[in-house]
């Protein structure tokens, strides 16, 4: 008899992404020129969507998608990718635009006009009796309104669901009942660094076990910062450990490497594992996802992940 997947519920955003490809990033008030236009579907919350249904879960995505024709082509890719139709919304304005900067590096630059996006409000989602009360996680990011995240994370929170929050764009102070109903915060560095109030991104060992434990202050019960190629530092309870990703991966492009990470991670706890094979399984995901170009492009399979996460290691940290 076949074992049931796992439920991750996600909530977020839906984007075209339109990349340019350029010899290095602009600084401010710079033009640099590029090669050509190309688009690519992208939205933190419909990668994160997307990487948890390749890792292996059954996803509900609740997103909002515009009335244009961008809109009807992305309902189409989301649904002939695996995701249930039931939490696809729309309304009246345009899908979500992504514009992203990508240089030779593979490090990117990215601006948003978010457009139906905001438009995902917890009355509209209420409107859809039980769509937010099925998921042994819920994963969301803060490319929707404040209000809806904490909609979906309190129906998660009455559950006994697990609530995962990404907490991207790092835009203002985040509310307190909102990281309170966080169970697991997954910052990267510089958002872990905006959020804890330290005034500069985490460097050292002990730079990133004094951010991640000013973030668990804040309220969640556990806490991963995601760091590049440097992998990921997580603190759960007084443990806390590194985990590195495989040595000599080229990156092709970096964007949604953070995206896989997540949706992996949400697979890895909706099936029960403990946070460290959480994010060592995530690791493993977001080092597979920077080979290929485009937000989704890259996004690795389950079994492209458990081959990758062999190669992932772990480095203790003293806590003390």
């Amino acid at each position: 008899m076949k074992n049931k997947k796992s439920i991750v519920l996600v909530v977020g955003s839906s984007n075209i992404d339109i990349v340019v490809r350029v010899g290095r990033l602009p600084s401010a008030g710079e033009t640099v020129l590029g090669d050509e236009r190309r688009e690519y579907w992208g939205g933190k919350g419909a990668n994160q969507a997307l990487a948890a249904v390749l890792a292996g879960a059954e996803v509900c995505f609740v997103t909002m998608l515009g009335n244009d024709a961008g809109g009807e082509a992305y309902g189409r890719h989301l649904v002939g990718s695996g995701i249930s139709p039931c939490g696809i919304l729309r309304s009246k304005a345009s899908t979500g635009t992504a514009l992203i900067l990508v240089d030779g590096q593979g490090e990117n630059q990215i601006a948003v006009a978010p457009g139906a996006n905001t438009l995902l409000t917890p009355g509209r989602m209420r409107r859809k009796r039980g769509l937010l009360d099925i998921g042994d996680v819920v994963l969301a990011q803060l490319e929707v309104p404040l209000p809806s995240v904490m909609t979906v994370f309190r129906k998660g929170k009455k559950r006994g669901a697990c609530n995962v929050l990404n907490p991207a764009p790092a835009v203002g102070e985040l509310p307190d009942e909102l990281l309170r109903l966080t169970d697991v915060l997954a910052p990267n560095e510089t958002e872990a660094a905006h959020l804890a109030g330290l005034g500069k991104t985490p460097e050292t060992d002990e730079e990133f076990l004094r951010t991640a434990r000013a973030l668990r202050s804040l309220g969640p019960s556990r806490v991963v910062i995601t760091a590049g190629a440097k992998g990921a530092f997580l603190l759960d309870e007084e443990e806390a450990s590194w985990m590195r990703p495989p040595p000599k991966v080229e990156a092709v492009d970096t964007t949604g490497a953070g995206d896989a990470f997540c949706g992996a991670l949400s697979v890895k706890l909706a099936e029960g594992a403990a946070l460290a094979d959480a994010v060592r399984f995530a690791v493993g995901a977001g080092a597979c996802s920077v080979r290929k170009r485009g937000a989704q492009g890259g996004l690795p399979s389950r079994r492209q992940i458990l081959k990758n996460q062999r190669q992932v290691r772990q480095k203790q940290i003293r806590v003390g």
